[in-house]
């Protein structure tokens, strides 16, 4: 595996976030020899560090004879950090306000995934039967998954004219007939195609397209816009319970993690005083608890951004199943 220039730049930057707080002080701490993997001038590079970013990147998955190989590129990468850390120290850089806040930042976050980690890490994880039960809820995501390619057509909600549209597509208008149609209207619309699996639609909305039969559509209506859509094709690509158990269980025990931090934070700070000052002080803190009311149609007005936050946990969960 070859490192150009331009990869090992962010590369160093995204090891800094991860190695450089665990590494304060590290040179005021004599290292015996067998865990020193380079020196680097004045500092040095422990095995430890390798070790870390190794199981950070999951790279202990690759097989055993490139165990060799990958360390090295490792410890090269951090070579090339520690030089671009003593360049920044040397320039004091490190004392940079914009830098002090990345520091001060990149700490909160890490200490603030280690208390979720450590939350949730107790927690009892979802069981064969708990995931066999999800497969069976879900037909339309595993033993009847398919991959549709969808046309669409988008219109302000403005132009008034969703009960022709509706008409027009129950009686099976073609879309480019529909597209003329609102081009005699000079009604201005956008139009595409797009082929998605099952996975990439959002959750509220598969159970309306699973059941179409090529050349039905359906109707979308959102405060802004109206969409118009057709599916053009289908293919049955289904996946196996046995394949999919372990990444339901995955996506579960993700699910139930998520839920259940969301609910200590809310315990957290309903006992803690919060106080919001200056600018936020008059701001309705109703707001935006609020804005995740939104309709979940409202979401999906177009083919190609069709995926809701709880679609995201799902297309993880199967993705590695196509």
């Amino acid at each position: 595996m070859r490192f150009s220039r331009k990869k090992v730049i962010p590369q160093i930057i995204s090891l800094s976030l991860a190695l450089g707080l665990a590494g304060c002080g590290s040179k005021d701490v004599e290292k015996p020899a067998s865990q020193i993997a380079a020196k680097v001038n004045s500092g040095e590079i422990s095995v430890h560090q390798i070790n870390y970013v190794l199981s950070r990147a999951s790279a202990g998955a690759s097989k055993p004879e490139m165990a060799p190989k990958i360390r090295r590129e490792i410890l090269d990468r951090l070579i090339d950090q520690e030089l671009a850390v003593e360049q920044a120290v040397g320039k004091k850089l490190d004392r940079s306000p914009d830098v002090l806040m990345a520091v001060e930042n990149a700490r909160r976050e890490i200490l603030a995934r280690a208390y979720i980690e450590q939350l949730t890490a107790a927690m009892d994880k979802p069981t064969i039967d708990e995931a066999k039960k999800y497969y069976s809820e879900n037909p339309q995501l595993f033993a009847e998954r398919r991959i549709y390619n969808i046309q669409e057509i988008v219109v302000p909600a403005t132009a008034g004219v969703t009960e022709e549209l509706r008409e027009m597509l129950d009686t099976e208008k073609p879309m480019e007939s529909i597209a003329n149609w609102l081009k005699g209207k000079g009604i201005k619309f956008a139009a595409g195609s797009a082929t998605r699996s099952a996975e990439q639609i959002p959750l509220e909305l598969l159970p309306k397209i699973h059941p179409l039969k090529v050349g039905q559509g359906l109707i979308i209506q959102n405060p802004q816009s109206v969409t118009v859509m057709r599916l053009a094709a289908a293919q049955s690509v289904p996946v196996s319970e046995e394949a999919a158990l372990p990444r339901i269980q995955q996506f579960l025990g993700n699910q139930r993690a998520s839920e259940a931090a969301k609910q200590q934070f809310k315990e957290l700070k309903s006992k803690a005083k919060i106080t919001y000052m200056g600018e936020f002080a008059d701001m309705d803190t109703g707001t935006a608890s609020q804005s995740g009311s939104t309709p979940a149609m409202a979401q999906a007005t177009d083919v190609r951004a069709l995926k809701s936050k709880a679609d995201i946990g799902v297309e993880k969960g199967v993705a590695a199943l196509k």
